[in-house]
């Protein structure tokens, strides 16, 4: 659970993961595009997630800089009140992670397996009944939450691993949508939980500039979601039109400053030391564009959500609470 791997660890367990890749390519393919639209005839549309907010609380925001994810963390939550705020005894969670790649956290490309554990420890103290963790990765699923160390995050703390298949897959259809329209998501995992925290490393991204909390609801698209790379900057307003969190960390300890979302050495690594936690998924976005050296501009699916009057851009009208610990 360490930031850092042996560089004999790192082969070992690449090459492990190579394999699961190579042997699960032809089933994932098959899997992943079963999932597109026109493959089920039957399926109809029109399943729309939860509202998972808290409507009563006004939006929140803290910033706490430091090198110790869990640290800051913590005192981000405090801050805001405390875990108590937002989750309550009995509540099932569902914390909504970045496993796409098969990497370990010392690249950065994936949620960290500490801000994992210590969110999980943190909703059980709170009160929570479950905590699952989940996601639909690009690369194998259970290489994906093995190198990135999640999968161990999540077991040694208590919450379950929900990794994708077909049946956890239904149609979906957003109103005043022109993408998400009868497309698959990944919607049972979120059928069964009543609040959901959305967890997001910062990284560069080569087609919409940055990927970060709103970015991270891409991996609920089943299907084949390569085709919205296309209009990009509309995908990520959609789901972040779809999908209403009770709270959202957005983790810039260590942000990908440039060859993202992948990465792939540490050269492409820079110490930001800074987690933002929040309930303004747009707010939470327009601070971590700051972190990459952008400013909101450079970044057109801020301002198309916005508009949609899911959030504010400008952050500091939430007046965030800042510490350095």
């Amino acid at each position: 659970m360490s930031d850092e791997l042996t560089r004999r660890q790192f082969l070992i367990r690449s090459a492990k993961a190579g394999a699961s890749v190579v042997a699960a390519g032809a089933i994932g393919y098959w899997f992943y595009d079963s999932n597109a639209p026109g493959s089920s005839p039957d399926q109809k549309p029109g399943i729309l997630l939860p509202d998972f907010s808290i409507p009563e609380l006004e939006k929140k925001m803290s910033i706490v800089r430091g090198q110790n994810r869990s640290e800051t963390l913590k005192a981000a939550l405090k801050t805001l009140g405390g875990m108590e705020s937002f989750i309550k005894k009995g509540d099932r969670v569902l914390l909504k992670v970045n496993a796409a790649f098969a990497s370990p956290p010392m690249l950065s490309a994936t949620t960290h397996p500490h801000v994992v554990s210590e969110l999980t420890n943190l909703c059980y103290e709170a009160g929570a009944a479950s905590v699952w963790v989940t996601d639909n990765p690009i690369n194998d699923p259970v290489s994906c939450f093995e190198l990135s160390g999640i999968a161990e995050a999540a077991s040694s703390s208590g919450a379950k691993v929900i990794l994708p298949k077909k049946s956890l897959f239904k149609p979906a259809t957003l109103p005043d949508a022109n993408l998400i329209k009868n497309w698959p998501v990944l919607y049972e995992p979120f059928r069964e939980m009543n609040k959901v925290i959305g967890i997001a490393p910062v990284k560069d991204h080569h087609r919409s500039g940055a990927s970060m909390v709103m970015k991270n609801w891409y991996g609920l698209l089943g299907g084949r979601r390569n085709i919205f790379h296309q209009d990009i900057h509309n995908i990520i307003k959609e789901l972040a039109m779809m999908v209403k969190p009770t709270l959202v960390v957005l983790d810039g300890t260590t942000s990908m400053m440039t060859n993202g979302p992948t990465g792939g050495s540490l050269s492409d690594l820079k110490q930001t030391n800074t987690m933002i936690v929040g309930t303004d998924q747009v707010a939470t976005d327009a601070f971590g564009a700051g972190l990459l050296g952008k400013n909101i501009s450079d970044l057109p699916y801020i301002a198309k959500v916005e508009a949609k009057g899911i959030g504010t851009a400008d952050y500091q009208s939430l007046n965030p609470i800042e510490l350095s610990i």
